[in-house]
Parts: structure tokens; sequence; C-alpha cells
């Protein structure tokens, strides 16, 4: 594929018009991470409003995940047959559309079809967002501009609880839906007067519709089965049929995929070795980053005893080290390279994910926060090096099946992230006899997701040196 990348002709890209895309795309991006987050805060208030059991509002949650999962992979089919700008603009439409449908909602059933609407476009934008970003831009932009997609995923698990938490002390839940409506509106204003309709030769041909059963049906059901794992949602066989169904998918859809002319999911990229080792050590390290908005909240509150204010303002801190970080981070990756920025950079964000074990109640506040907004810088920097080095080597009439797999991909992993931490937590406390978990369970939860979190260096070990000198210009020694 290299010399097909040589023969590509790159986009003229003012520096000041490449910011204002990234800015424009990841506030829509923020907005959709943040109202993932900010909402399970309010699953109380909104089962008193609707005079339900509060397990019940949990539905509210797996029905957005789900509608997430199924229509991702269809999202770069879509962006080639109607343009990323046309789809990522129409994605921020419905998803508006739908907080408003859940702002006014009078019923559990109305809340959970109006998630659902906001599912199908957050399926949409994520992916084609940052498809949209990658046709803009030219590739020695790409590490600044991607750098910015990075701050929605950090800043929303970590602003949306204490939000929440804030929303429905001083006013009506529903204002957990209506704050993105103004968001919504503007970003779609920004898309139509601020983004160029860029447009590439995508893969065309028919829709894989067998695929996107196969491909949804695997998502839906690996997503029901982690959602509802442990927690007693639904009984524990139905759990298990879930993961079944969804493997059998999984093996449905590669066996599909080997014979498909235009495959919704795209395996053949793996063939590519900066996006494989990409795809398979970024998916360890966001799998133990994903469990971090989990069971630090926990740990704080439940182990240490501080209310969901003090709480959120430590946690904070680890959203401002990531925005910290984005300026530093194309000089950083032009000077010593992503093959050693992602090995070691990531085994220092490990040992900073592993330092939360160490926290303990006498700790002051400030100490706590310090080692959070660290630990978020290195994050910060080893996220953008993973999301631009992935698409360093992909041609752009590909770039539509690279996002739609990798988010795919991301989707799963920080799901698999929540279910393994609160795993970890209620094994420790099984082994040690506690009723519930304990400091020393969290300690031991924390300790095991950064081993997670360190099998992804040895994989990106196996980087070419010169892995993405042509995104930096840097020269590999």
């Amino acid at each position: 594929m290299s010399s097909e990348i040589e023969q590509e002709i790159e986009p003229e890209v003012p520096t000041k018009r490449m910011r204002t895309t990234a800015i424009i795309i990841a506030v829509a991006l923020f907005m959709q991470n943040l109202d993932s987050t900010v909402v399970t805060t309010a699953l109380p208030a909104m089962a008193k409003s609707f005079h339900i059991d509060p397990l019940y509002m949990s539905v509210s949650v797996t029905s957005y995940l789900i509608a997430l999962s199924v229509f991702v992979p269809a999202s770069g089919w879509v962006a080639d047959r109607f343009g990323a700008r046309q789809v990522f603009r129409a994605a921020v439409i419905i998803f508006t559309l739908g907080s408003v449908f859940c702002g006014i909602a009078p019923s559990l059933l109305v809340l959970v079809a109006a998630r659902v609407v906001q599912g199908l476009g957050g399926a949409m934008m994520l992916p084609v967002g940052r498809l949209l970003l990658l046709r803009s831009v030219s590739r020695s932009q790409m590490v600044a501009a991607m750098a910015w997609l990075t701050v929605p995923a950090l800043l929303g698990p970590v602003l949306g609880p204490p939000l929440g938490g804030l929303i429905v002390s001083v006013a009506s839940w529903r204002w957990v839906f209506d704050i993105n409506v103004p968001i919504g509106i503007a970003g779609a204003i920004a898309v139509s007067m601020f983004i160029p309709d860029v447009r590439e030769e995508g893969r065309g041909g028919q829709l894989d519709r067998l695929g996107l059963v196969f491909s949804g049906g695997t998502m839906a059901f690996l997503m029901i089965g982690m959602e509802t794992i442990g927690r007693g949602l639904i009984p524990l066989p139905w759990t298990l049929l879930a993961f079944l169904l969804g493997i059998l998918a999984c093996l449905g859809y590669w066996r599909h995929a080997r014979n498909a002319a235009n495959p919704i999911l795209d395996f053949s990229l793996f063939r590519v070795p900066t996006f494989s080792i990409s795809l398979t050590a970024g998916t360890f390290f966001r799998v133990a980053v994903g469990a971090v908005p989990f069971l630090l909240p926990l740990m704080l509150q439940l182990g240490f005893g501080k209310t969901p204010l003090q709480s959120g303002m430590i946690t904070f801190a680890s959203a401002a080290g990531a925005i910290a970080m984005k300026p530093a981070a194309t000089p950083l990756l032009t000077r010593f390279g992503f093959r050693s920025v992602l090995i070691w950079n990531g085994v220092a964000a490990t040992l900073m994910l592993a330092a939360s074990a160490l926290f303990s109640p006498t700790w002051p506040a400030w100490l706590m926060a310090l080692v959070l907004l660290v630990a978020g810088t290195f994050r910060s920097l080893e996220f953008t090096a993973y999301n631009v080095i992935a698409y360093g080597d992909i041609p752009r009439s590909r770039m539509s099946a690279a996002t739609t797999l990798y988010t795919t991909v991301q989707q799963l992993s920080l799901t698999m992230g929540v279910v393994v931490g609160a795993a970890s937590l209620e094994i420790s406390s099984f082994l040690t006899g506690h009723a519930t978990p304990s400091l020393s369970d969290y300690d031991i939860a924390f300790i095991v997701v950064s081993l997670v979190a360190l099998l992804a260096s040895p994989l990106c070990a196996r980087l070419p040196r010169d892995a993405g000198d042509a995104l930096t210009g840097h020269r590999a020694g």
C-alpha cells in the first residue's frame, strides 16, 4: 500500500482550518461521550419520576449501547455512500433529536425508544467524525488533528458523574439530556459552515447486509453479556446465552467475510502492520483504561467516604492532564518516534495506573489529584499515538473501512474494561471473604488492570523503527 499512498495528492490545509475542523468534531464527540456517562448518575431520579424500581432503569443504558454497537459497522459504507460531512452532520442532528425525546419522555418505554435514536446518531458520530477529520487534513497534520479527538474520550467519563449529580441535585433529571440540545444545534451549524465536503473514492458496491446482520448480532449479544454479567439484571443463564450467541455470530461473520466482495468489516486491513499492531496493542491499553472510570469513583466514594463532588474534583485532574499534553504530542512524537513513545510512554502510563493502588484515605486530595494529573498526560499521549499510527499506512480510499473496524473494536474494548474491573473487584472480594469490596480489593483490581495494560508494550515493540516517520518527520536512529 505504500506505493498507493505515495501517489496520493495531499490536501493543502491551513493550520487554522485544521484546528477549526478538529475542534468542531471534538466538541460533538465530547457531547456524545459526556451523555453516555452523565446519564448513569441520574438513573435513581428517573426511576422515581417513572414510579418504577431503579433496577429496571439499566435498560435505558443498555438500549443505547446496543443500538450504538449494532450500527457502528455500517458507518463506513454509509459515509462512502452519502459523504462523510453529510453523514456526520446528520448524526449530530439525530443524536440531538434523540436527546430532545429523552428529555420529554413520559415513560420508560418512550425513554428507551429515544435512547435507541441517540444510539443510531452516536454510532455514526464517532467513526464518521474521525473519518471526516482524516480526510480533511494532510498526513503531516494527523498528529495535531487527532490529538483533539483524545480529549472527548478522556473528559467525558471524568466529568459525567459529577455533572450528572450536580444537575439532579439542583434541577430535574431531564436537564441531563436537555444540555445536549444547544451543543447539537451549534455543532450542526458549525459543520455546515466551516468543514469542507471532502470526498474520496470509497469501497463502493452494495451494502453487505448479511455481514451487517452477523456483525450487528456479534456486537449486540456480546454487549448484552458484558453489560449484565454479575449485576443481577437478568438470570445468569441468559447472560451466558448472550455470550454464546455473540461468539456464534462472530464465527458466522468470519466465515462470511472470507468470501464477501465488500465485507462490512474488512479484516484484510490486519495485513497492514501499523494498523494491526495499533489495534491489538491499543485494545489491551483501552481495556485497562476503560476500567478506571468504574473503579476510581467507587474507591473514592465507597472506600474513602468521599462525596460525589469531592470524588469528581479529584478525578477531574486526569482530564486536565490530557488537555495539557495535547500541544506536546507532535513535538514528542517527532523527537522520539511512534515506536519508542508507544513502548516507553505505555510503560509509564501503566505505572501511573498502578499508582492508584497506593491511594489511601490518609492521602491528601491534592496528592491524589497530582498523581492523576500526571497519569492523564501519559494516557493522552498514548491514545494520540495509537489513533494516528493506525492510519499512517492506510490509503485514503480505505480510510472508511479502517475507521469502521477500528471504532468497532474500540467500542468493545472500552466496555470490556468495565467488565474486567468489576470482575477483578468481585473475585478479590470473594477470595478474601469480604461481603463488600475492601480497600485491599480495590488495590488488587488496579494491579490486575495495570497488568492488562502492560501487555501492550511488547506488541508495540514489533513496530518497525521507522513506523510513522512520514507523519512527523522523525528519523529513526
